[in-house]
């Protein structure tokens, strides 16, 4: 079994088409375990000295979505990846505000969550505590800069994968597996990128 994590910030689009391949390929039954790791593009943009986004989460716009996501992911786990590909598509696929409450309670509806029950929880300050700590300790632990980056214990890549599976589960499976396989298999490789965009 493949075991690697995968950071995301539901804003990038780069990070949406990672983490549909991880989906796809998971939903078709890829032998891996993957832990999907929350991290805030907002913070990797504040200044020196400037207010973390931990400390004025409303002024992040991304926030309130991570928050909900790692509720799903630890109290209602059957139900994350639908949450997780639909509030990606929310954004990118809809262009609707993750910073609104009433488009998130209209995802958790239609996975079938308790959307009330939920965003309590995100009240009591916990899942932004969490949001926290996880994107921290990317950071601190293997210098995690950006999304979407596939993490192992001791390594970390960032990826930029240029299109999604559209449903191919063959595709997203070998897509990612070359990814994983890279990321513990050959750490020689440091950087490899096109020097333009080929279609």
């Amino acid at each position: 079994m493949a075991s690697f994590a995968l950071t995301y910030d539901y804003r990038c689009p780069f990070a949406r088409i990672a983490h549909l391949h991880v989906l796809e390929g998971l939903a078709a039954g890829a032998d891996w375990d993957v832990r999907f790791v929350p991290f805030s593009l907002g913070q990797t943009h504040v200044e020196d000295g400037g207010v973390d986004v931990w400390d004025e989460p409303d002024r992040d716009s991304g926030l309130l979505a991570l928050q909900v996501s790692v509720v799903v992911r630890d109290q209602h786990a059957d139900a994350f990846p639908t949450v997780h590909r639909e509030l990606f598509e929310l954004r990118h696929t809809h262009a609707r505000d993750l910073s609104d409450k009433g488009e998130i309670i209209q995802v958790l509806d239609a996975a079938g969550l308790d959307a009330d029950a939920i965003l309590q929880e995100v009240a009591t300050g916990a899942p932004l505590t969490t949001v926290k700590e996880e994107h921290e300790a990317s950071v601190r632990d293997l210098s995690v800069w950006g999304v979407p980056t596939f993490m192992s214990e001791t390594d970390a890549v960032f990826v930029r994968l240029m299109e999604p599976p559209r449903g191919d589960a063959e595709l997203a499976t070998s897509t990612v597996e070359r990814i994983v396989d890279m990321l513990t298999g050959w750490p020689q490789l440091n950087e490899f990128k096109h020097t333009a965009i080929r279609r």
